[in-house]
Formats: C-alpha cells, structure tokens, sequence
C-alpha cells in the first residue's frame, strides 16, 4: 500500500494514477554504455582507461538514483483532490483539492514531446506552485485532471 492510498478520504476513488517517465534512464545509460566503450578500446591509454571507468561509475550511480527517484514518486486524481509524493529521505508531498486549482500546466522540452513526458505545474489558489518533473503522459494527466474538475462543476 502506497503514499496515496494511506492517505485517501473516506468514500474517495482514485481515478487516474501517474508515473515517472523511464526517460529519465536515457543519460545514465548513455554515461555507462560510453564509459564501457572507453574502458574496452583503451588498450594502453591509462587515461583514456581511467576517464571510460569514471563515466561508466558515474553512469552506474545515476542509474541507481533514477530508480530511486521512480520508485518513490506517485501521483495520482482523485474524484476530490490530485495528490503527489515524490522523495525517499526528503519528501515533497501535494494534496490539493480539485475545487482549489487554479490553473495546470504542462512543460515539455523537444525530448519530452518525442518521448511523451513533461513537467507539471499545478498552481492553487494563493499562488501554490508545484512542480513536478518527467511525469509519462503529462499532457494526459492534465487532461485528466480538468475533465475530474468539469464534472465536480
């Protein structure tokens, strides 16, 4: 049982929930296949050697924060509020009721339109700003999200 289910009100549907986009894997790959490629074709370079074991390490340990950063987020609409948690040691958390939203943007950069995932904003009343990054499907979401506030409405 998750962060959000722990924390929904009586009578309370989720209906909708989000995820981190796996995007967020494609540099520490990168970083770890070309530290590999280095370590490999370096037969007597002891740099070139030295710097392909600092990229591949350097690629292993944002792998390792990348799942971390995945396993501990939710996000997901509610048919009375959008809740968010994202953080293992330090935790952020949102929970916003949907009559209470002002306004939900989506940011998305030219890898995010390519590999569907942006940033939402979500701005309450009082000027609450929340922002999330590398949500999948953020445009989706935020669709969702207004249709659930149409309908309370």
């Amino acid at each position: 049982m998750g962060y959000i289910e722990k924390n929904l009100m009586p009578g309370e549907e989720v209906t909708l929930k989000a995820k981190i986009s796996n995007a967020i894997f494609i540099w520490p790959i990168v970083f770890a296949l070309v530290g590999i490629v280095l370590m490999f074709s370096s037969a007597k370079n002891n740099a070139l050697l030295c710097f392909g074991l600092l990229a591949f390490l350097l690629g292993l340990i944002l792998i390792v924060q990348a799942i971390i950063v995945v396993s501990t987020t939710e996000f997901a609409v509610t048919d009375k509020r959008v809740i968010a948690k994202a953080g293992l040691l330090r935790r952020r958390s949102l929970e916003i009721l949907l009559t209470k939203i002002e306004s939900i943007n989506v940011n998305q950069s030219l890898w995010g339109r390519i590999f569907n995932y942006g940033t939402l904003v979500v701005v309450g009343t009082g000027g609450t700003k929340e922002m999330f990054p590398s949500i999948a499907k953020s445009a989706e979401f935020k669709q969702h999200i207004n249709t659930q506030i149409a309908e309370i409405k």
